[in-house]
């Protein structure tokens, strides 16, 4: 693999923020070489925040969608000229060109290398032995989620578990499955040890015992270990450190499930990890509300800046929701009243879930939700479905279910579902799954985890087969290590 592209100077790449509210702002220290920066607690408390803060790039979780919608039933990518990218995830004939696959690889594996190189050289720094400790819990969280993601995208991938030179990282191939899978798991036991429960709210938004345990828990259900999901995920929900945000009491409302996506509630009772987004000119916004805006669409849907119409629903999704599930018209919108043709209506769908008002284009303030408490609501439901309690399965299942129908979630309501049939209530998780956590780029991976991926996009008119399941090994990456083999990704005729 091109090492030189994973071994990374972290000063270039900016240990940044700078200000205000929460623990991402932090001044870079751009002047300074790499040799001359490890020296203080202050210089690993720049560089475990340029970790985090490399979450944030467009390759990393602003294209996550790319992976985890589009090649999915949910949403479809928007054409431009000859600009195939994201057509090739929708369509199935990802070519090992690909930029995304290319960007993804690279942006993932400078994440782990941050982790890294401050997991090698905190312990000779004279700082606070408790905040040393944490902040390599803090780094192996993120090393295990990066590595998550790599292994769902490529499978087999190289594992870098310490600084490298640029000679040392051809002699690097790719690790089995399995081997990842058992870093990963080890990174997360830890953390889930040793982290804080929780921060002030000057450092909200770090990695907690809750974050590493639910992630923890996305793992083992991954790999089929139910048992396993069932007693972590059990301990993110008794931890009492999160709950499902209700809605308003006194009728039938969307208020809390809103409130979740709500650009100025941050890291909520609900929010277990986000990626942090700041707007207000700092270079810290996110991109979500103007790159799924619909093309063309000027400013009726977002109110400054350009409007990318990305991420385009399916109406596969939208038929997808019952009647009376109010996450539809919050989550999706069929098209928008033009005010520049007299209101005329213009039907173009687009993802309504992460809108805000722009401080510029690309400059708002919506945090990307990597785990929220519904989905380990969801998943628990799952792994106790599968460990033959299929009536206590329900109970948690209805929980989501009742707020998206305005309920609160604790009280029986007509649109309870109950069940004994474990194959029944498998379906029934995976469509409340959707619909709960739709355009949160969940819907591929939990296809893949459940085995059923081919038969439901084949049954919808996809052409595809197993080897599409992983994305091509970058070219780029062979062509500077030849020892890398590439992964069979045949694709059908269409």
């Amino acid at each position: 693999m091109k090492i030189k592209y994973i071994y990374i100077t972290i000063i270039s790449f900016g240990i940044s923020f700078s200000s205000c509210s929460d623990f991402l702002n932090q001044s870079p220290k751009t002047d300074l070489s790499e040799n001359d920066f490890y020296k203080t607690a202050d210089d690993f408390t720049s560089a475990v925040n340029g970790a985090y803060s490399a979450l944030q790039e467009s390759n990393i979780y602003g294209n996550w969608y790319v992976f985890g919608e589009i090649p999915s039933d949910n949403t479809r990518n928007q054409l431009s000229g000859s600009v195939t990218s994201q057509d090739e995830f929708d369509k199935f004939y990802i070519d090992t060109q690909n930029s995304y696959i290319k960007d993804f690889w690279t942006a993932a594996y400078k994440v782990i290398n941050r982790t890294n190189t401050v997991l090698d050289r905190i312990d000779v720094v004279n700082m606070n032995a408790d905040l040393s400790a944490r902040y390599k819990l803090e780094c192996k969280f993120i090393r295990a989620l990066m590595y998550f993601n790599l292994v769902r995208v490529y499978g087999d991938v190289p594992l870098v578990l310490k600084e490298i030179s640029i000679s040392e990282s051809y002699s690097i191939l790719r690790e089995s499955k399995e081997n990842i899978y058992n870093q990963i798991i080890s990174d997360l036991k830890e953390a889930a040890q040793g982290l804080p429960i929780s921060y002030s709210l000057s450092e909200s938004g770090r990695a907690t015992q809750g974050a590493a345990k639910a992630l923890l828990g996305n793992v083992y259900m991954t790999l089929h270990r139910y048992s396993d999901a069932e007693t972590i995920l059990r301990e993110v929900i008794e931890s009492g450190q999160y709950s499902l945000l209700e809605n308003t009491l006194g009728g039938l409302n969307i208020d809390g499930y809103k409130a979740v996506f709500s650009p100025t509630n941050h890291n909520s009772r609900e929010g277990i990890f986000e990626i942090q987004f700041l707007k207000g000119g700092y270079g810290e916004g996110s991109n979500f509300a103007n790159n799924f805006a619909p093309e063309n669409s000027g400013t009726n849907v977002v109110a400054l800046g350009s409007t990318g119409g990305n991420n385009i629903p399916e109406m596969d999704i939208y038929n997808a929701y019952e009647k009376g599930d109010f996450r539809r018209d919050f989550s999706m919108s069929l098209g928008y009243y033009d005010n520049r043709k007299n209101n005329a209506w213009v039907e173009s769908r687009y993802v309504r879930k992460f809108m805000d008002v722009p401080y510029q284009s690309g400059d708002a303030n919506n945090n990307y939700p990597v785990i929220r408490y519904a989905d380990v609501i969801l998943m628990y439901a799952e792994a106790l479905n599968q460990n033959g309690k299929t009536i206590e399965a329900c109970k948690y299942l209805n929980m989501t279910r009742r707020r998206g129908f305005g309920y609160q979630t604790t009280e029986t309501t007509p649109i309870d579902l109950n069940t004994t049939d474990k194959n029944a209530f498998a379906l029934l998780v995976e469509q409340e799954r959707r619909v709960e956590l739709a355009f949160e780029n969940h819907r591929w991976f939990d296809l893949i985890r459940t085995g059923r991926a081919v038969d439901v996009m084949k049954s919808k008119g996809f052409s595809l087969n197993s080897t599409n399941l992983t994305c091509p090994i970058p070219q780029k990456q062979i062509d500077v290590n030849p020892k890398l083999t590439q992964n069979e990704y045949v694709i059908e005729s269409r």
